[in-house]
């Protein structure tokens, strides 16, 4: 095909796209805020925690670009008709799904807080973008929260520039600097945008305010320009071919039924077009019912506005779908129109690409989700916590999930991690009845968060009940006078010496012979399971006799077994006076045995 030989004529043909445009960066540092003041919406307040969860898509069309720009442009016009943006979540979680937003990205804005500098999640934004070959810009964000910055809303960041005071710009150059310097160490030329000669090879860094607006129109600018000079034959390519898409997510809609958010970045899809979509299990083959898209520079995600019925759509948009049956598909699997001779083909395509990359192993936690981003981003959080997975699946938590979830050996792998997603009715009757941990939320990095928690108290009480188990040194006295009963069983008082004694614990004489067992521990009125060493209490003991197998001022020794003195060698709080009764013991054993306790 020949390219157009104008402009006007490119428009005209109708076969120019809008690039797409992934904004990405570190959590907080004001992604969803810049395109907020672009769109004039408040989508930031409405996520979970102020973080964006999913990816969105919101479209730009030209003549919004052309209106916060003319103080940049004056009359000038382009010949791409607007910009799709993608808005990432921000937390260094989201690595896969964030490479999900920028490997349907022709551009891409990474957003970097001027005042924090570059952060963990933004050096991973940045290996992303580089993997990706995906050029991109860097806004440099929150210039309004600088000591000293005097705010002008809607200004370019040069004009704005230009009426602060020496002191606010010589603190602005030192901070601009300082990140190129870091941004120099991972391998790029960077520089402020209107210094730069060669876009090709130097990055372009904007200092800008999402919350006034400067520096706005410079970034929609540069946006623009990129995309035209460096993008143009790849947007001027044909694009009215079978569609092919990326679900963002299932939504039960009013009127509509079940209805799929799609990004569509290449092709076209009509309605009435066969669709093949990802799911759990086989690709699902549906038609497309109707095709609804959302009002420029409205949100697919939450629009404010209702949807416009469309008969076509052409990439690059964001649109919802509403198709026959689509029960079973999952939230980031792939979406592609079919032809009669293409349906085979792409039904095996997608089987492949709808199978999770996620290690499990034999002995781990489960892991639900809503869609397969979170769940890619809740394995590569967990792999990062050095938490194996057993089982990782898309989808709300049924009474089956819980049963084996709980069915591990392992007490501190009986977890399970659910992102978005519900516990069905009979998943909750059957919590209650497990010992299963469920932890539940809608922001990934608080799931590890929860679980150290968690984790940290569960070895605690694992280590109390282990110790409740073992049998710990133990010696008493049978003190004068404190002879209560003879027998059946034996009540006499003794005093702990040092260690500690247990119900159901065997006592022994200093000569090696059992005398009987430890049925009760009393401290006056008070039922004792366990006394410690200085307690002085009343202590019940089947099978032995007073005045026959023991007497006042005698010596016991709680009877250890030799396996637990091995454990208790190995890496035990044992005190100084329990490791001597210990070896006490050691001694009287190892007259029979030499080698007990070994």
């Amino acid at each position: 095909m020949a390219k157009p030989k104008s402009e006007a004529e490119i428009v005209d043909c109708g076969i120019i796209r809008q690039p797409i445009v992934s904004v990405l960066g570190h959590v907080d540092h004001g992604k969803t805020s810049l395109l907020d003041y672009i769109r004039g919406s408040t989508v930031v307040s409405r996520e979970a925690g102020a973080i964006t969860q999913h990816i969105g898509a919101t479209e730009v069309p030209i003549d919004v670009v052309y209106k916060i720009c003319k103080p940049l442009i004056g009359e000038k016009k382009f010949s791409v008709p607007g910009l799709l943006f993608i808005d990432t979540p921000g937390h260094h979680s989201f690595t896969t799904l964030r490479s999900r937003g920028g490997s349907l990205a022709d551009l891409a804005v990474l957003v970097i807080d001027i005042n924090e500098g570059l952060k963990p999640q933004t050096i991973e934004s940045i290996n992303i973008l580089k993997q990706l070959k995906t050029p991109f810009i860097i806004a440099l964000n929150k210039i309004d929260l600088m000591p000293g910055w005097r705010n002008h809303e809607n200004e370019p960041f040069l004009v704005s520039l230009k009426k602060q005071n020496k002191d606010v710009k010589a603190l602005l150059e030192t901070r601009f600097y300082n990140i190129v310097g870091h941004l120099y160490d991972k391998g790029f030329s960077a520089d402020r945008y209107d210094k730069i000669e060669d876009f090709s090879k130097n990055l372009a860094l904007i200092p800008m305010s999402a919350k006034t607006g400067e520096g706005v129109p410079d970034i929609l600018l540069m946006l623009v320009g990129l995309a035209q000079r460096f993008l143009e034959k790849k947007l001027w390519t044909d694009e009215t071919g079978l569609g092919e898409g990326t679900i963002l997510e299932i939504k039960e809609e009013k009127g509509l039924g079940p209805t799929m958010d799609v990004i569509l970045y290449k092709g076209q899809i009509k309605k009435g077009d066969t669709l093949v979509l990802g799911t759990s299990g086989k690709p699902m083959v549906t038609k497309a019912k109707a095709i609804l898209k959302p009002k420029a520079l409205d949100e697919i995600r939450d629009p404010r506005e209702r949807f416009n019925p469309q008969d076509c759509v052409t990439a690059a948009a964001g649109v919802k779908l509403v198709a026959q049956d689509i029960t079973g598909v999952i939230a980031g699997g792939p979406l592609r129109v079919a032809s009669k001779d293409t349906l085979d083909d792409l039904i095996e395509e997608i089987s492949l690409r709808s199978q999770l990359a996620i290690e499990t192993v034999e002995d781990g936690i489960m892991i639900k989700a809503d869609a397969i981003g979170s769940l890619e981003a809740m394995a590569y959080e967990a792999k990062n916590a050095s938490i194996p997975i057993k089982k990782a699946a898309v989808g709300d938590v049924s009474r089956r999930d819980i049963i084996e979830a709980a069915a591990t050996n392992d007490p501190l792998k009986r977890v399970m991690f659910g992102f978005n997603v519900n516990l069905l009715p009979d998943a909750k009757e059957e919590l209650l009845n497990s010992d299963l941990k469920f932890i539940q939320a809608d922001i990934v990095y608080r799931l590890i968060e929860e679980y150290d928690e968690w984790l940290e108290i569960r070895k605690r009480e694992l280590d109390a009940e282990s110790r409740l188990d073992m049998v710990y040194p133990g010696k008493i006295l049978l003190l004068p006078d404190c002879l209560f009963r003879l027998s059946k069983p034996a009540i006499v008082g003794v005093r702990i010496l040092a260690g500690r004694i247990r119900i159901g614990q065997r006592l022994m004489r200093e000569d090696g012979r059992v005398i009987g067992k430890i049925k009760s521990i009393r401290d006056g009125d008070e039922s004792l399971k366990e006394a410690i060493a200085g307690a002085e209490v009343a202590v019940a003991i089947d099978g032995a006799t007073c005045g026959r197998q023991i007497d006042e001022d005698d010596v016991l020794y709680v009877d250890i077994l030799s396996s637990h003195c091995k454990e208790l060698r190995k890496g035990s709080d044992l005190n100084p006076d329990e490791l001597d009764v210990m070896e006490q013991v050691c001694t009287i054993k190892r007259k029979e045995d030499k080698f007990w306790g070994m």
